[in-house]
């Protein structure tokens, strides 16, 4: 289930001038600068590292520790890491990955102040619909159970000290932009600590979102009991190839699936990620908005 992640800033919606990769924000913190409030020179206007060290000058402390260090894993990372044991040594973990055009959802999205986040989450919600056995969850004895609605997990990192998976329940009853609150807001508890036991539970599919640190391709551990869980990476740009052979730039980011073999096999998933991918690039997304 996991790599710890932050959904496409399924923080908050913000403004790209103030989004701070983990690894600026850690180096921020190293050299005491405030780097919410820097003039960002990267991509639309980001801080990075340049910008950071510019205005800290000459680090103040190692990035490493000057001697070898013991950390115990405190209790959100000893459940984390018990979890994703579980998983592994359970479920027969296999993977399948696509790539889609964002072009579409980049549209809609620039004057909505959305992420991309809700929109391949209600892309894969709509799929799930036709294809019930992803959107279910195997019990010990091996039978799996079709959920009619889609409660969709969310994986949130807790500022690298742990994961947790809360659960926007009822997904599928959701149009996209109560789907794109109701993400924010559970994230934004799960990093407050403020998730209730019934915000963690009942989960039937669930997506992570290591491309907000810039991965490219990722096989995410399954979310046990359930039996497949989508990783969203890093979109950027690519030149493509149209029908025609006409060469275009385009906006393309890998979707990235594991899945639990005993449940469904790869073809079946295959044709869940062509459908998910389609309506990635084919939906009007203006009428959702």
């Amino acid at each position: 289930m996991g790599i710890p992640t932050r959904p496409w800033r399924h923080r908050r919606a913000r403004d790209t001038r103030h989004f701070l990769s983990p690894a600026v924000r850690r180096l921020a913190g190293e050299l005491g600068v405030d780097a919410t409030g820097l003039l960002g020179r990267g991509n639309e206007g980001r801080v990075t590292k340049d910008d950071v060290v510019a205005a800290g000058g000459t680090r103040t402390q190692p990035l490493t520790p000057a001697r070898d260090e013991v950390v115990p894993f405190d209790n959100v990372r000893k459940r984390t890491a018990a979890g994703l044991l579980a998983s592994k040594r359970t479920a027969a973990h296999a993977s399948a990955v696509t790539i889609a055009d964002y072009r579409a959802i980049d549209e809609a999205r620039r004057g909505a102040h959305l992420t991309a986040l809700p929109f391949v989450a209600r892309a894969v919600i709509d799929a799930l619909r036709e294809y019930p056995e992803l959107n279910g969850t195997l019990d010990a004895d091996d039978a799996l159970t079709l959920h009619r609605d889609v409660h969709l997990g969310i994986a949130v990192d807790l500022d690298f000290k742990g994961l947790v998976v809360p659960v926007v329940h009822d997904a599928n009853g959701l149009r996209l932009r109560a789907l794109a609150e109701a993400i924010r807001d559970v994230a934004r508890r799960a990093r407050d600590r403020k998730l209730t036991p019934d915000d963690l539970a009942g989960g039937t599919f669930t997506i992570t979102n290591p491309g907000a640190s810039g991965t490219w391709v990722s096989l995410p551990i399954i979310n046990r009991p359930q039996v497949a869980i989508l990783a969203t990476d890093g979109v950027s740009k690519h030149v493509v190839a149209d029908d025609r052979g006409h060469m275009r730039i385009a906006p393309m980011g890998h979707l990235c699936m594991s899945f639990d073999h005993r449940a469904v096999d790869g073809a079946y998933v295959g044709d869940f990620l062509a459908r998910v991918k389609e309506i990635v690039e084919t939906r009007d997304w203006s009428t959702e908005l």
